[in-house]
């Protein structure tokens, strides 16, 4: 089965190619940049599609992460993902954000911890058992502050890779000899994770594609605000 991945969840526009009959990432492209991600990861899905030798229509699967992340990234890549699904007449899926990078760093036997910011002193966050091949949830996805994250991994009581763009900033302030940090290359969004869950991920119809954000959006917010002052 052929893959494309793409991520647009966060400041990395990643797009990656993945045939799982030969376990081969035949390209990948991921783009750290400050322009809207709408201008950049079409052209770069054409060009790695084009490099491999491939078309559009030889893609069995399309996987997008479909949060958490910033609101506009994610509509962003899950509009690209239902236009291209209902294009070429393929299958697609969405996949966590959080689940994405964790399987970024698969290779990592034990406790994968993934760490995204999200307002203030809160983060995104979800932890998962990896045996080197494959993840299991230890806890749902949640958003937490840093204080309560730290004292969910101190309970833990094993060592903990963390990744995900709110790692760093996690691992110097609650500094512990059993926190891990992933090396820069897996430490932020990557399509790449995203193939690697699609592969087992269970496909849904372009229809059911949907954004998952974990937390209201602002409109929601304001409206919640208004009614509440009411």
């Amino acid at each position: 089965m052929l893959i494309l991945g793409i991520d647009t969840s966060g400041k990395t526009a990643s797009a990656a190619l993945f045939d799982t009959d030969t376990e081969v990432f035949l390209a990948e492209s991921t783009l750290y940049t400050q322009k809207t991600h709408s201008q950049v990861i079409m052209p770069i899905v054409k060009e790695i599609v084009s490099a491999t030798g491939h078309v559009m229509s030889d893609i069995d699967r399309i996987a997008v992460a479909d949060g958490p992340g910033s609101y506009t990234g994610l509509r962003i890549g899950v509009a690209a993902v239902k236009a291209m699904s209902f294009a070429i007449g393929c299958e697609c899926c969405g996949i966590s954000t959080l689940m994405g990078l964790a399987y970024s760093n698969i290779s990592f036997r034990g406790t994968i911890c993934s760490v995204m910011k999200a307002r203030g002193d809160l983060v995104y966050t979800c932890s998962y058992k990896s045996d080197g091949y494959g993840l299991e949830g230890i806890c749902d996805e949640k958003i937490i502050s840093r204080d309560e994250l730290a004292e969910f991994l101190a309970f833990n009581g094993t060592e903990v890779l963390l990744c995900g763009d709110g790692a760093a900033d996690f691992f110097m302030d609650y500094r512990s000899p059993m926190f891990i940090i992933a090396p820069p290359q897996g430490r932020l969004q990557n399509a790449c994770g995203i193939c690697l869950a699609a592969a087992s991920a269970d496909p849904v119809s372009a229809d059911e594609l949907e954004v998952s954000y974990l937390q209201k959006v602002k409109a929601e917010k304001d409206l919640e605000d208004k009614l509440n002052n009411k």
